[in-house]
């Protein structure tokens, strides 16, 4: 079984395939002294469930499940384990809209990234998800329900909900997707997590400037622990100083040069998507790269279901 790493004392780590999900509190929390910080990719609930009990004992449950951002890969257990466990779930008030059934994100921008888990952005699942009856929005005084000492900030741009948890105390960070510590648009980089300090997730990003700021105000905090979405988590001085660089050169480094999304974001409102700009026509070479991945995967999903 997948074991939780740790991150410092009272915080583990757990790696499904392209995403981390969190446990915050010391191992020994036992039942109800622990938060799960999103729920990772669609069907992994048994593996977050035996990496729980293996790290709380058998048949503990969290306070909460609190969510960075309602993307599939950070929320694809998330009906499974809310059940199963009986908790509450919480999300900034701006996410809501996806978790509630009530509107799908924006399409993603495959030609940005360059690398095949962009061009197979179109396949992934963009909702809306629905669990109305769990979920509900994070407290207005930037508390973290279950995490004492905790707040939310709200660094949109990936999403327009979009938060990260700090604790000032020994100024850990979980970033969710604000930025990640791998080059997420490529699949090789996605399966060998070679450390970098990269900006958002470019192919699910729809509001690069929204992005940039949001970048700017978590370099401004000065962590000394990146605790990411995607990516190994990262800490220290030189850490530090990888995310400064991002934050004075996010338009040169993190910024696609052009994209559906690059010169006009998707417009969010309380209700979710107001407008979208057209897309953009791709590089004909990325075009054909794409079109074969995807009939590639198709072909697969056909074969697997057989």
């Amino acid at each position: 079984m997948m074991k939780v790493s740790s991150v410092t004392p009272d915080l583990g780590s757990l790696r499904i395939a392209i995403v981390n999900v969190y446990f915050y509190g010391h191992p020994s929390a036992g039942d109800r002294g622990w938060v799960l910080i999103d729920a990772g990719l669609p069907g992994s609930a048994g593996l977050i469930a035996r990496a729980a009990a293996d790290r709380y004992g058998a048949g503990a449950r969290p306070a909460a499940i609190v969510l960075t951002h309602g993307h599939f890969d950070h929320v694809g257990a998330l009906r499974t384990l809310a059940e199963r466990w009986d908790v509450p779930v919480f999300a900034h008030r701006l996410e809501l809209p996806y978790l509630t059934g009530e509107s799908p994100y924006a399409p993603p921008d495959p030609w940005v990234g360059g690398g095949a888990m962009a061009l197979l952005s179109p396949l992934y699942p963009r909702g809306p998800y629905d669990v109305r009856e769990r979920v509900s929005p994070l407290p207005d005084d930037g508390s973290v329900p279950g995490m004492p000492a905790w707040r939310w900030i709200h660094t949109p741009g990936h999403s327009p909900g979009h938060v990260s948890f700090f604790r000032e105390s020994d100024r850990t960070l979980v970033v969710g997707d604000a930025f990640v510590t791998v080059k997420q648009e490529s699949a090789w980089a996605a399966a060998t997590w070679r450390p970098e300090i990269h900006g958002p997730p470019a192919y699910f990003t729809h509001d690069w400037a929204s992005a940039r700021r949001s970048v700017e105000i978590l370099a401004g905090l000065e962590p000394e622990v990146a605790a990411t979405g995607h990516g190994p988590p990262l800490r220290g001085p030189g850490m530090r100083d990888d995310l400064a660089e991002l934050s004075r050169r996010f338009g040169e480094v993190a910024v696609p040069s052009s994209g559906r999304y690059v010169s006009r974001p998707a417009l969010y409102g309380p209700h979710g998507i107001v407008s979208v700009p057209p897309p953009g026509r791709p590089p004909a070479k990325q075009a054909a790269v794409g079109l074969a991945l995807v009939a590639l995967a198709g072909a697969m999903l056909l074969r697997r279901r057989r």
